[in-house]
């Protein structure tokens, strides 16, 4: 925030209101002078012009819409605090490196009460790009980024990723567009290429294709609505790749509209301490084309609070089905997978369910629970500081994957997931990463192991975003 002068502010009255003459034994009445917060919340004041110094290639409606209510302040700390908020949608963008704030009296043609607000920008260059390099999976990889900020002056974003690794090269291309006045309502397309390796299944995934999505909220929830096109090629990772996944492999055409809700209060997307979060999705494949038909469905649900010296308490409910449509069976890369250290611990990754001769094929429908303590760590230390961002960790997690048959009812379904239910306990320590992502080094009990089932009895590692 910048300088505040309050040249048109009336100073405090040097003496109390009038009692008439003093004689030599009246008493003097002493009158408490008013805070210098009380001054600043009860004057009026009127915004009259808002200035804007550094602006280049940005049009000035959509700056327009993100400070209008600047204007509608009625006393200095509310011209404060309503400015502080413009500026933090100003930077939210994405098209500013920098954004200052200067409030001061009115110079010329001014109200007595009149302020002018003057925004100093510094717009992001019309090229930015990024280069770095990743190692992972017995993989190493070149990322090169290229950004084309506010490309037609109204916070519009190209973006371009390559990715060049010594097994596989993928790329994307994404236009973004939000909405003027209302960032979180915005449009993108996207074209990419993207090749995945995955070593449980011995299967290897090749995805070229086209979506655009829709963001918008409505009351207290955000939705997206999707449409994807996808050519997908299936392929073995090694000769001893089961029947059943050489079954799989091939080349099919994916056609399928999405919807997705998501209720967030959460202080934090890792490691919250209060909160909680509900995401619903649904996908409808093959009614717009291709040779895929299914309908999907799952759900997250997450709650968090706070306890006593400074611990969390969290539960989490996953689950989700699919339903082939047609006399096509699912394919491979549609099923849900559960296992490893962001879901059910103490199991291989995405080791849970069906198999045939040791790859895993995921499951028609599946459900996961757990429930976390997190505390500080024994002593505190490091705290205020590097130690805070470690947590202990102690968790019950359980789940099932399975097909169903869909002849059957409803009791027949949630009986078939009752049956063989895989559990385990544990605790470990918990890193942050910022506010993206967090990594977990944990001790597991795997419990209800089934054939063919793959555990980590023991110590068990795990980094990602999103955690059971």
């Amino acid at each position: 925030m910048g300088t505040v002068h309050a040249r048109s502010l009336e100073p405090l009255p040097m003496a109390g209101p009038d009692f008439g003459a003093l004689g030599e034994e009246a008493e003097l009445v002493e009158v408490e002078p008013e805070s210098k917060q009380e001054i600043l919340e009860n004057k009026d004041v009127v915004v009259q012009h808002v200035h804007f110094d550094g602006l280049g290639r940005t049009k000035d409606d959509i700056i327009m819409y993100e400070i209008s209510d600047v204007f509608k302040a009625k006393n200095l700390i509310d011209v404060m605090r309503k400015s502080h908020e413009a500026r933090e949608k100003l930077l939210r963008l994405g098209i500013f490196r920098q954004v200052d704030v200067l409030i001061d009296t009115c110079q010329d043609d001014a109200l007595p009460n009149g302020l002018d607000v003057t925004f100093e920008v510094t717009e992001l260059r019309r090229l930015t790009g990024s280069y770095n390099t990743m190692v992972g999976n017995n993989e190493g990889s070149m990322v090169l980024g290229l950004k084309f900020p506010n490309l037609l002056g109204r916070a519009e974003k190209v973006t371009f990723q390559f990715s060049y690794g010594t097994k596989e090269t993928s790329y994307g291309l994404s236009f973004f567009k939000p909405w003027p006045g209302n960032f979180e309502r915005n449009f993108a397309v996207n074209v990419y290429k993207v090749t995945g390796q995955f070593p449980w299944s011995s299967l290897r995934e090749t995805d070229r294709g086209i979506s655009t999505e829709f963001n918008f909220p409505i009351w207290k929830t955000n939705h997206t609505l999707k449409w994807e096109g996808v050519w997908r090629e299936l392929g073995c990772l090694a000769r001893t790749a089961s029947f059943s996944v050489r079954e799989e492999s091939g080349h099919s055409l994916k056609s399928s509209l999405s919807h997705a809700m998501v209720i967030d209060s959460r202080n934090s997307s890792i490691l919250p301490k209060r909160g909680a979060l509900l995401k619903i999705n649904q996908e409808l494949a093959g009614y717009a084309g291709g040779d895929v038909s299914f309908l999907k469905e799952d759900f997250e649900f997450q709650l968090n609070k706070q306890l006593l010296w400074d611990s969390v308490l969290s539960a989490s409910f996953w689950g989700g089905i699919l339903v082939p449509i047609g006399d096509r069976p699912s394919s491979i890369a549609d099923r849900f997978y559960l296992g490893g250290p962001t879901s059910v611990r103490g199991f291989s990754m995405y080791s849970i369910g069906p198999q045939s001769e040791g790859d895993y094929l995921g499951g028609e429908a599946y459900w996961a629970g757990g429930v976390h303590l997190y505390t500080p760590l024994p002593f505190r230390p490091g705290r205020g500081g590097f130690g805070d961002l470690f947590r202990t960790h102690f968790f019950l997690n359980a789940g099932n994957l399975c097909n169903l048959n869909y002849g059957d009812g409803p009791r027949a379904h949630l009986q078939r997931l009752a049956e063989c239910i895989r559990w385990s306990y544990g605790a470990g320590i918990v890193l942050r990463l910022g506010n993206i992502a967090r990594l977990e080094l944990n001790y597991c009990f795997p419990m209800g192991v089934q054939a063919g089932d793959r555990i980590c009895d023991g110590v068990q590692f795990g980094a990602g975003i999103r955690f059971l």
